[in-house]
């Protein structure tokens, strides 16, 4: 890798420039550098957009930027990994103006850091912030992940969680919210059709361009999504997914939204990955516990036990960690109410010490109850009032709705 020896009068300013410019730059780059690549990230954010294009095209860097970069990695390696990494963006620059007009015949926009429509939450990924997003759908981008709540989980889900996930993202659709998920069998496909089945927006990022639908199986998912919500990608226009991508894009996943839920998850899982992230970017982290006989609820059940995600079984309690401090808290759960509930204790204690079995005078009521004779002769008769007891010849003996 050669340093760069580029003049000032030739380095473009990274003020100033029209938007065009920086957008076919970005465009450029997607392709260049992989996603999430935090060297192209410093890059850019030292020297622009524009100018971290010129240098990866041209093969050099600026070389002060090498310089930082060098100590960053142990001595045995300085220089070889970086030169390798240049070499390769250099290899794969293509044609932006051909591939933004590709994604525009298909139906996409592309949008870069500064457009209205780019969720600034995005930013903190630091260094490995998207260089741009390509979208295909009528919802906006940023409006709706201002109040959204990301749901993940397993491909091989059971349907106890595809349940689960689908009325979740349904009640948070009802509620005002949007769902991210990452448009994959399993836990994100049911997210997305609760929230669509609520009609609100649903986003879907994808690990390979926005114009490729995979798995091909959700094509009418897609469809649906693209109709209501909005598809995300960081990769141009006719890019296949990898494995690697699905890792990547998860950082995406989890920095739209103010919290991630992980529904079902094994103890190796992709949606832990998503996890992560969201741990990593102070997002907040949820995981709904299943059968402990059930291994593709093993990852959640190891996030709450390790304390790193708060264990969530309604919406409520999903809202109330995400939602307004003070405005969105949930309810106290509660069992079904019982007859009994409203006594005082004093009354209670009365009515227990009355056998199951058989009846007893009031005398040996109140000592039973630990009260006075005229105290247990108050409460009987309010219990006998109440339905709770009735007095016969041998005594008092509870009632047939106090027995059921």
């Amino acid at each position: 890798m050669r340093p760069d020896k580029t003049t000032e009068q030739e380095k473009p300013a990274a003020e100033g420039l029209p938007r065009e410019e920086e957008r076919l730059s970005r465009v450029a780059l997607m392709r260049m550098a992989e996603a999430g690549d935090p060297v192209m990230g410093r890059l850019i954010a030292e020297h622009g957009a524009v100018r971290a294009c010129v240098n990866a095209r041209r093969g050099v860097l600026p070389p002060e930027f090498v310089e930082r970069e060098r100590e960053r990695v142990p001595a045995s390696r300085r220089g070889t990994d970086l030169d390798r990494l240049v070499t390769s963006w250099a290899a794969r620059y293509a044609d932006p103006a051909a591939d933004l007009a590709r994604g525009r015949e298909g139906g996409s926009r592309f949008v870069i850091p500064g457009d209205p429509e780019w969720p600034t939450q995005l930013d903190d990924l630091g260094d490995t912030r998207p260089f741009g997003l390509w979208l295909h759908g009528r919802a906006n981008l940023r409006l709706s992940c201002l109040r959204s709540v990301s749901i993940v989980g397993a491909r091989a889900a059971t349907p106890y969680g595809t349940t689960v996930a689908a009325e979740m993202a349904s009640s948070l659709g009802d509620r005002g919210w949007c769902v991210v998920s990452g448009g994959a069998y399993g836990i994100d496909g049911a997210a997305h059709r609760g929230a669509l089945a609520a009609g609100a927006p649903t986003v879907a990022v994808l690990a390979c361009g926005s114009d490729v639908c995979y798995p091909t199986a959700h094509e009418d998912l897609f469809r649906a999504v693209r109709a209501q919500g909005v598809v995300v990608s960081e990769w141009t226009p006719g890019s296949h997914p990898t494995r690697l991508r699905f890792l990547v894009r998860n950082r995406v996943i989890a920095a739209l939204s103010r919290g991630t839920v992980v529904v079902q998850a094994a103890v190796r899982s992709g949606a832990l990955n998503t996890a992560t992230h969201a741990s990593g970017l102070n997002r907040h982290l949820m995981a709904v516990p299943g059968p402990i006989t059930t291994e593709v609820s093993a990852g959640c059940h190891a996030l709450i036990r390790e304390g790193k995600a708060v264990c969530v079984t309604a919406v409520d309690e999903i809202i109330e960690l995400v939602g307004a401090i003070g405005d969105d808290l949930a309810p106290p759960r509660k069992g079904p109410p019982r007859p009994h509930d409203a006594l005082n204790d004093e009354t209670r204690r009365v009515l227990e010490a009355i056998p199951a079995r058989g009846s007893a005078g009031p005398a040996a009521i109140a000592v039973a109850a630990g009260v006075d004779l005229a105290t247990a002769l108050a409460c009987l008769g309010g219990l006998a009032a109440a339905g709770f007891v009735a007095s016969g010849e041998r005594g008092w003996r509870l009632s047939g709705a106090r027995r059921g």
